[in-house]
């Protein structure tokens, strides 16, 4: 079982694909198409692949590495930057360097054509998996960050209360708690109307 068929999903995996050749680009939209993917758009130019894509929202690009308009590298640091979405590098060059950008800016499946369909397939899978959990890990930063500066809120609010009404520590957290629940708000609102004096004590 693929990578692909392990994942939860309603409808099939979503690809841009931006090839600068026509006919190499139609050979691999109808291959894509064979194999189960849903083919959402074409690019001939780098700068058009990049905004085709923001607008579409694929789960998948697939850049040939040189493009008109701007690189493949090029549209895919910018849209890892901002987990647009997966990307995979098509190439005629298997230079260790350029496979090295190619990670440095973000790809996350690296093919040689020509290939076989069971690679591309294969290929297409890690880089939707590999998306994907970098998606979920960045949500979970983002609410280890949130949890951090609610903590520190709390905490300034706990100091505000000891230094200003002789309360001890376990004092100020019982009353930032009951104050939580009286107002069924969270305590890092309570601490926040606290630290503005919003709240008269």
């Amino acid at each position: 079982m693929s990578v692909r068929e392990q994942l939860p999903q309603t409808a099939p995996v979503q690809v841009v694909v931006a090839e600068d050749e026509s006919i190499i680009r139609l050979d691999l939209c109808e291959t894509l198409t064979g194999l189960g993917y849903d083919v959402v758009g074409e690019a001939s130019r780098g700068d058009e692949a990049e905004a085709l894509i923001r607008a579409l929202e694929p789960d998948l690009a697939i850049l040939d590495i040189k493009m008109p308009g701007r690189s493949g590298i090029d549209v895919a640091r910018s849209l890892a930057s901002e987990l647009v979405c997966g990307v995979l590098i098509l190439s005629a060059f298997s230079q260790q360097a350029l496979v090295e950008e190619a990670a440095g800016a973000g790809v996350l499946a690296y093919l040689v054509k020509p290939f076989q369909h069971a690679e591309l397939s294969t290929a297409i899978d890690v880089a939707v998996a590999r998306h994907r959990q970098m998606v979920e890990l960045s949500g979970r930063i983002d609410d280890l960050e949130r949890r951090l500066v609610d903590r520190k809120t709390v905490d300034r609010a706990k100091g505000k209360l000891i230094g200003r009404h002789n309360m001890t520590e376990a004092e100020a957290m019982i009353f930032l708690q009951r104050r939580a629940m009286d107002g069924r708000q969270a305590m890092r609102t309570v601490a926040a109307d606290i630290l503005s004096g919003d709240i008269e004590i």
